[in-house]
Parts: structure tokens; sequence; C-alpha cells
């Protein structure tokens, strides 16, 4: 079996108007992602390389932040924030490490082969677009939109994804019913489903996308 590759991606974030704002790229028209809006970040190469994997995606997600925005920012100051598994089901995969950071100033300097466009968007704004069909997102990073969406100022954010155990999201995909499911969901493993069952679910069959969690 072909192991699968690693990549790092890393949400940058700073204060607005009542609520942190982070920072989105928008991929161009072709191959991974194409089209859709993420946070800076790619796969693992051999100069990133170190004593262990989250180091070493550590070192990825600064480089490709570095390569496909101009900002820089220091590895040691990236706070673990989730980690994703790829359903079977897809073509590309990789196992993904999300960190979280505060974005400094600088401006945004794309790297126009990677990103298209950028946007420095609060969470709930990006979502809002999403479930409007005017901004194209992926259930890593919409879940990820949709926990910052609690905080309003990055030292709250930090504070509090710092006092928890990071997530990990191993994704299972039940495309006739529109859903992505996690560990918790009670169909996660082909269980019986209750109406009152545990759920650990998104709804993406149909725009607005709706998040389950209980």
């Amino acid at each position: 079996m072909t192991e699968i590759p690693v990549a790092a991606t890393l949400v940058l974030a700073r204060d607005g108007a009542g609520a942190i704002e982070v920072l989105l790229l928008q991929r161009p028209d072709r191959g991974a992602f194409a089209g859709g809006w993420v946070f800076p970040g790619g796969r693992v190469e051999p100069h990133d390389e170190a004593d262990d994997e989250e180091r070493t995606a550590r070192n990825a997600a600064v480089r490709e932040t570095a390569e496909e925005t101009g900002l820089i920012v220091d590895p040691d100051a990236l706070l673990p924030l989730s980690h994703w598994s790829p359903p079977q089901q897809l073509a590309t995969k990789f196992h993904t490490w999300f960190f979280f950071a505060h974005g400094h100033e600088g401006d945004v300097v794309l790297q126009q082969a990677e990103a298209v466009a950028s946007e420095w968007l609060r969470p709930a704004d990006a979502l809002k677009r999403h479930g409007a069909g005017s901004l194209k997102l992926f259930p890593p990073t919409w879940v990820t939109l949709d926990t910052l969406m609690a905080f309003s100022t990055v030292d709250a954010a930090v504070r509090s994804l710092g006092a928890r155990e990071m997530q990990r999201y191993e994704t299972k995909q039940d495309h006739e019913r529109g859903l992505a499911l996690w560990h918790g969901d009670e169909a996660y493993d082909g269980g019986e489903e209750t109406e009152e069952g545990p759920r650990h679910r998104l709804h993406v069959g149909s725009l607005p996308w709706r998040f389950e969690h209980r």
C-alpha cells in the first residue's frame, strides 16, 4: 500500500472588529482544491524533515506560508490545532496538520502559481459567503472556521485552543446522504442510526452546510 504523504496548513489570525480575522487564499482553477479558498500550506518537502512528524509539519507550514504569501512566522510560535486524515474515496490524499498562529504585520505578496486572491475574513463571514455559494470551501477549512467563530480576539483563541487536546479527524464520506462523518458519530462505523444518537457530522449535500456535534 502506498504511504499517504503529509501536508501542513497554517491558520494565520489577527484581531478584527469584534472577532478575529483569518487569512484565506484562493487556489487557481486547476490541481488540488481548484478554485477553493484555503489557509496557506502544502505538502512536506525533503528539506522540511525533522526528528518527528509534528516538527516536520511545522517547518512545512512556515515554509509554504512564506512562499505563498511572503509572511514569515516562527515555527515555535505555531499552536497545533487539528490533524486530518482523508476519506478513502479521494484520488489525492494527504495527512494534514493544521496549526494556528498570530498573523504578524506585513503585506501579503501572493505567488500566483499557488494563489490568485487573498482576504482577511472573519470566520462567520467566510461561512456566510460559502453558504450563499460565493466562496468555495472544503470540509476541513469549513470545520476550522466554525471552530474559530467563538473567539473575539487572537489571545482568547490561543488560551482556549492551547488548553485542549489537538483534534483528530479521520473522515468518512456518505455520498448518498451528503455527509462527512467523524469519530463519535453513531453512523461512523456503520452503526444503526437513532434519532437521539451521538452526532459528529457535516451535512454537505446542499448549501448552506450544517454541522452536528453532540
